[in-house]
């Protein structure tokens, strides 16, 4: 009995995922013509069509569906394989693609990446930042390997690991007047003055969620790309606006323009975790790098 070979099985699930044969190919680092005799081998293998093409577009057959997401598991249990044959080999080296957002990367890379360096030196760390939605879906199409993400967050059959969690602070104009004293309640911020990020950015959902206005219709003062640009706009006495724990010991919050003050709402606000595939073969490495990441975010923090 003939079987499939993996490089059509890479094939098959990389035009399923991109659904374009120029793109495929590009990602498994061959012609579209190798790409496409593959497929058609693979297609004659089983005596089935996968794939329905047209000039403009190709779309998966139901059984091209269902054979990419057993494609998938197959592919990640054979790499698994070559981790089983170089099981004696030191933790956490080689290549491992890490997804970051953005309301956690510029705070947390810069004080843990030099001591992960330093305690892994083999370890090759390629990073991808972007929104939660964005690297769930590089996640399960397997661009990444791992993603340092905010909860709750709806990660469906994807495995995760809590490793802390936070609470978030209001910035607000040094020259507001509630910018001084302890703890502020959510009922007293005034909403016509509120800067959040935009659509799409989990922090503005578990923000407003802190304050128990999840689900409201909620017309803000500005929507913002990034925390940097609404801590530029606080400071320039544009609005107010929330930061979380982990950004207020860093330069961001060092403005002479901004008082910051604690939300008073109960928290944790939030929760810092990994998440990565359920067929993932490199669990206890991803462990490893859990506890470490906590180790060293805690250490960083002590110290200052």
């Amino acid at each position: 009995m003939h079987l499939p070979s993996i490089r059509q099985l890479q094939y098959l699930l990389a035009v399923v995922e991109l659904r374009h044969f120029g793109q495929a190919a590009a990602r498994c680092f061959v012609t579209q013509s190798t790409l496409s005799t593959g497929i058609q081998e693979l297609e004659n293998l089983l005596g089935a069509k996968l794939l329905e093409r047209t000039k403009r577009r190709v779309n998966p057959t139901p059984l091209g569906l269902e054979l990419a997401d057993r494609a998938r598991h197959i592919l990640d249990l054979s790499a698994s394989l070559v981790e089983a044959a170089q099981s004696d080999k030191e933790p956490l080296t080689g290549p491992l693609k890490l997804g970051v957002i953005p309301t956690i990367g510029p705070f947390l890379l810069p004080r843990v990446m030099p001591l992960l360096r330093q305690h892994f030196p083999k370890l090759q760390l390629y990073l991808v930042e972007d929104q939660t939605a964005r690297l769930l879906e590089r996640l399960i199409s397997a661009e990444i390997d791992v993603a340092v993400l905010a909860l709750p967050y709806e990660l469906g059959k994807l495995e995760y690991q809590s490793l802390w969690s936070e609470d978030f602070w209001v910035a607000l104009p040094s020259t507001h007047p509630l910018s001084e004293g302890g703890p502020l309640a959510a009922a007293q911020l005034p909403l016509d003055e509120l800067l959040l990020l935009e659509e799409g950015h989990c922090f503005r959902d578990h923000t407003l969620s802190a304050c128990q206005r999840e689900g409201r219709q909620i017309h803000t003062a500005f929507q913002g790309t990034s925390l940097y640009t609404l801590i530029e706009m606080v400071a320039g006495g544009q609005g107010i606006t929330f930061l979380p724990d982990m950004a207020v010991d860093t330069s961001l919050a060092q403005h002479q323009g901004i008082s910051l003050r604690p939300l008073a709402e109960a928290g944790p606000h939030r929760e810092i975790g990994l998440a990565w595939r359920s067929t993932y073969h490199r669990k206890h490495d991803l462990a490893l790098l859990g506890e470490s990441l906590t180790a060293l975010m805690t250490k960083t923090v002590t110290e200052k």
